[in-house]
């Protein structure tokens, strides 16, 4: 029994306060950076833009340019960007006081968890939110959205970041699809019906891109789709 009382106390601490020891802490600590990228996914706006961006290389034509690798890590940038005053946020009432051993592991997460989900309040759709209250069994129960808890707040706000997501590809699409339908037009009129309007659709939607500055309005235009 001795045996055991140690290993206990220096789980729970003395007198069986609760307190986690630094061991456990730090094993905690390792299993959440394994769910890293799936947070990553679920509670930021990487989804919508590697999504949109998705969609805008292949409006474009171009099925491997720019890589995947580039869309990804322009997408992370991008998220960290906008989320920049949620991410200090989070850093200042919760990393560094945990870190300098101020507050709790448990209060630390807690403090992490406000700034985020008042992002994610901020980008749900109420619709969406509604839908996975109601899926969970609990439709009624919460009287302020903020009661929402964040296992059914999670699959809501990813449901409306793919939501805007799409919409915002339709939009972009638009225009490449126009050019597309205008030259298949051209070439049937001119009788090529042999030549593929891509080969020379391709040139000029890329032309169109560069000459109006494709990327910065895109990318502007998706940071400016995130409600702050």
């Amino acid at each position: 029994m001795a045996d055991l009382v140690t290993p206990l106390a220096s789980v729970t601490g003395q007198g069986g306060t609760g307190v986690l020891s630094l061991d456990i802490q730090t094993l905690i600590i390792i299993t959440l950076l394994a769910f890293l990228p799936g947070l990553i996914l679920l509670m930021t706006s990487f989804t919508r833009f590697v999504v949109v961006l998705a969609i805008f290389r292949q409006a474009l034509g171009l099925s491997t340019t720019p890589p995947n690798m580039v869309l990804i890590a322009l997408a992370l940038i991008l998220s960290a960007f906008v989320m920049r005053p949620t991410l200090e946020t989070v850093n200042d009432n919760a990393i560094q006081p945990y870190l300098t051993k101020s507050i709790s592991f448990e209060n630390a997460v807690q403090a992490a968890e406000a700034p985020m989900r008042a992002f994610m309040m901020r980008q749900v759709r109420k619709r969406d939110l509604h839908l996975f209250v109601d899926l969970s069994g609990h439709a009624g129960d919460y009287a302020t959205p903020d009661d929402v808890p964040l296992l059914t707040l999670v699959p809501a706000y990813v449901t409306s970041e793919l939501q805007s997501a799409f919409e915002i590809g339709f939009l972009i699409y638009i225009p490449f699809a126009l050019i597309d339908l205008a030259v298949a037009a051209v070439l049937m009129a001119l009788g090529m019906i042999m030549v593929s309007p891509t080969l020379i659709s391709l040139p000029i939607k890329l032309l169109l891109f560069v000459s109006i500055g494709g990327w910065s309005l895109l990318l502007s235009s998706v940071a400016r789709s995130v409600a702050q």
